[in-house]
This record gives C-alpha cells, structure tokens and sequence, in this order.
C-alpha cells in the first residue's frame, strides 16, 4: 500500500497517476485562509492532499473537490473518509467546466479556490492515459480553469494556484480579461542559484499592485531553508 504520513493525516495514493509532490504540498501551504473561508474548493483533486491540507488549516464548513479521473476520484473520496475532516470534505466525479456551469446556475460560489492544475503544454505525451490528464493542459486549458473559476468564486473570494514560471505573464494577462487579478505571486527556486520554475498566484476580484516574494527550497540536498521549512512544518514529518 503506497501511503504518504504527514502530521495529522495520511494519504495513499497508489490510485492515482500523479503522486504527491512538492508543488501540491506548497500550494495547500501557501494558499491564504485569512479571510476565513467558509466554501473551498479544490479542482483537480489528485489524492485530495491539498482539500486534507486545507481542512487541517481552517475551519471551512464545506471543502469540495472535483476531480475527472475516476482513479484518483476514488482514491480522494478514501483519504477524505479516512482523515478526521470526512465530515467537511466531499469529492464531485466531472469535468470542472460542466461542474463550473451547473453551480454557476445554482448561484453557488467559493470563498477559496485552490487547483494544481495540468501544465505540460508540450506535445510530448506517455501511453498513460491518467497521467496525461492529470499533467497535459489538453485535459484542462489555463483559459478553461480561469472561465470556470471566474464563474464561481465569491465576490470577495481568492483563487490560488501554481504554474510554472514561463506561463506567469500569460497566465496574468488570461486572467486580467476575466476580471481576475493577481494580490500575490510567490516564484520558487529550488536552491538560491538555481532558476525560478514555478509561481504559486493568488487572484481576487479587485486590482491591486500584487505582493511578489520568492521562496527558496533547499541550501544544498536535503538541507532546506528557513522559509520553506516554516511554510510545510505543520505537515511534514521531518520538519
């Protein structure tokens, strides 16, 4: 049984086509729940590890994910049931446009929303099917997760999300045509010389000169930074 133990939960994942990684963990980390959220959602579930991070960090009333594959849903609706959150945490099986139009049409919103999205825009695919929908931007275009996301998210609510770094600028610039604009923007580097390969985004409604920070992972193999280390410590085991 393939089982990753943080602090307060557990996930397996041998399930799902994309096991867990260091841009979920950061993402479930980084994402901002000061404005106590009472309605998150998470697209993409995966393992359902960013929902089971959340669920740890606020005391959200409902923690919806979706999630297309049936795998990796099935493996989601497991952890939520195994975690002490089961309560609070619910797994939809669809594509998140269809899911997008059907809450849009109930009114429904999101206080919080969270994805980890697909990113390989590249043409280069495996004969896995799962794992090229969890990983190919063909299963779930960034314009697609931004019209979906921008049709649900509350008034006063917060998109974050984590990409790599060469798609920011685009990314930015989507999201600016659906009234959606960056509050802060957080560039990772795995170690201070190395380049910058991902950008953790938060978006609200309301335009702002955003709050741009960079976060180091690592002062040399398995030695990580003070920064990092203080943003995963609640989950990791070793931190």
């Amino acid at each position: 049984m393939s089982e990753f133990k943080f602090k307060q939960f557990s996930v397996l994942q041998d399930q799902t086509a994309m096991k867990i990684g260091t841009d979920g963990v950061l993402l479930g980390a980084w994402s901002s729940v000061s404005h106590y959220p009472d309605t998150v959602l998470d697209i993409g579930a995966g393992t359902g590890i960013i929902a089971l991070m959340l669920a740890q960090r606020c005391n959200a009333n409902t923690i919806d994910s979706v999630e297309l594959d049936e795998n990796a849903y099935e493996q989601a609706v497991e952890n939520f049931e195994r975690s002490d959150w089961g309560d609070r945490l619910f797994c939809y099986h669809a594509p998140f446009e269809d899911f997008a139009v059907e809450m849009s049409e109930d009114e429904e919103t999101y206080e919080l929303i969270v994805s980890n999205p697909p990113f390989y825009t590249d043409d280069y695919k495996t004969d896995d099917e799962a794992r090229n929908k969890a990983r190919f931007t063909s299963s779930l275009s960034f314009e697609q997760l931004l019209t979906g996301v921008a049709k649900i998210l509350a008034d006063t609510g917060v998109f974050t999300t984590i990409i790599p770094f060469k798609e920011e600028s685009n990314f930015v610039d989507t999201a600016a045509t659906l009234g959606l604009y960056p509050q802060r923007i957080c560039r990772v580097q795995g170690t201070a010389n190395s380049e910058v390969k991902r950008s953790m985004l938060a978006f609200s409604f309301e335009e702002a000169s955003p709050e741009i920070t960079t976060l180091v992972i690592e002062k040399a193999r398995h030695q990580y930074t003070e920064d990092y280390i203080a943003l995963t410590k609640d989950f990791y085991l070793k931190m």
